[in-house]
């Protein structure tokens, strides 16, 4: 064991103060995802389209840009977390917020293709690597702290508020490019409107590493020798089996996440002709219901246990995504109907998202929870929720089918049941080791 793991906080860490400042970095980082997601069309006109160029395959570009840097959140999950979990959560969340705000506020003023040619799609996509890299450490190190200073059976509620913030940022990014496509011209827009949200990351992300810096050491006391290094019970002994474990647990989570969340607002355009700001209204509608579901979800779960609420989302998922695409691609469906079916959606996505974070803290001990935590939630993004705007596209794009993005979320919600079938009931009610 290192000689900084041997160390033990001066003071425990301010329960109130630990919920804040875990909570704003997680809402400046994902606030960024659901700008550019809200702004991939823009961005695929911006960066990856030539004069002259194929809209559609810029489009593809653009996610495929996003879909590599969720590819490097497990390399970042991996370095931020082996930091959190030998030199303590503070130095590591403060590292990964400002890694996160200069990569953002870059994207703000990176030159287009028109000015600078094929270098601009490079250079965007190297930020957006160094995106992936801090998003990936912010995870573990968050879900940490905000489950190790937890009361007594509300480790479920606390945990919940990285999911929640996350839906805030998502939201808040959602809300301010609808706002702007509303308050500007399309030409302004696409000219220079698209920058102001990328530039905004910069004061939140100040206010994030103010509140980070004064968290004090929380570096994780020492496990006594004869202490096991994993969970008894369903876990797999040793890391791997536990992370793989983690990631079969998540994956519908992941994956339906992105698909409504994120790609829905592309989607709605490039396959529905939606128009923008219809698009990115519904993308609104869908995370309004998302944050509104999830801090009931965890607490809930902190009472009947994760795997009850997890099941429930996930099922509603595989049995409604279907029926809910075709009514929004009905013609003679009302717009208020429209709204709630896609509120509905994001609800769906709330119950597992919320129970989440604790469900993946309670699967690793203490000295290597970061590590742990963070690698299966990277791992799982990575693959169902990264690649889910490229899939999707690509699919629909080649097969004619609209029904792609509700096969894809109903199919990984549908493998997650078995994985989650192997929790306890009364998981939740485990001191954490």
């Amino acid at each position: 064991m290192s000689a900084a793991a041997a160390l033990v906080p001066v003071r425990p860490p301010n329960v109130r103060h630990a919920l804040i400042a875990g909570s704003v970095g997680n809402f400046a980082e994902w606030y960024e995802f659901g700008v550019y997601g809200s702004f991939a069309t823009v961005i695929a006109a911006r960066f990856f389209t030539p004069e002259g160029g194929d809209g559609a395959r810029a489009l593809i570009a653009a996610y495929a840009a996003f879909a590599i840097a969720f590819f490097l959140r497990p390399l970042g999950a991996l370095l931020f977390g082996r930091l959190a979990d030998r030199a303590g959560r503070r130095p590591a969340l403060v590292l990964a917020v400002s890694l996160m705000t200069g990569a953002t506020a870059l994207i703000g003023v990176l030159p287009a293709y028109s000015a600078i040619g094929a270098l601009a799609p490079w250079l965007l996509t190297l930020l957006r690597c160094l995106q992936g890299l801090s998003a990936g450490g912010e995870f573990g190190g968050a879900v940490s702290l905000l489950t190790e200073t937890a009361p007594p059976g509300r480790r479920g509620r606390h945990g919940a508020w990285q999911s929640f913030t996350v839906a805030l940022g998502l939201l808040t990014g959602a809300g301010l490019a609808a706002g702007l496509a509303t308050l500007l011209s399309e030409s302004a827009l696409y000219a220079w409107g698209w920058r102001v949200p990328f530039l905004l990351a910069l004061p939140l992300g100040a206010v994030a590493l103010w509140l980070r810096l004064r968290l004090p050491e929380t570096v994780p006391p020492p496990l006594p020798p004869e202490h096991p290094t994993r969970v008894e019970g369903p876990v797999p002994k040793g890391m791997p089996g536990a992370v793989l474990l983690g990631i079969g647990r998540i994956m519908g989570w992941s994956a339906a996440g992105y698909t409504f969340l994120v790609v829905l607002p592309s989607y709605l355009q490039a396959t529905l002709g939606t128009s923008f700001r219809q698009a990115l209204a519904a993308g609104f509608v869908a995370n309004l219901g998302f944050a509104a579901a999830i801090l009931p979800a965890g607490a809930l779960s902190d009472r009947v246990g994760r795997r009850a609420v997890m099941l429930t989302g996930s099922l509603l998922v595989v049995l409604t995504a279907l029926p809910l695409v075709h009514l929004l691609r009905d013609p003679g469906t009302p717009v208020a109907a429209k709204a709630l079916l896609l509120a509905a959606a994001g609800a769906m996505i709330g119950l597992q998202a919320g129970p989440g974070p604790a469900l993946l803290a309670e699967m690793f001990p203490t000295r290597v929870r970061s590590t742990g935590l963070g690698l299966a939630y990277a791992l799982s993004n990575a693959v169902f929720a990264g690649c889910a705007g490229l899939v999707v596209t690509a699919l629909v794009r080649h097969t004619g089918n609209p029904d792609v993005p509700a096969l894809y979320a109903a199919g990984a919600c549908a493998l997650a049941v078995p994985a989650l079938l192997t929790l306890r009931p009364d998981d939740h009610l485990r001191p954490l080791t």
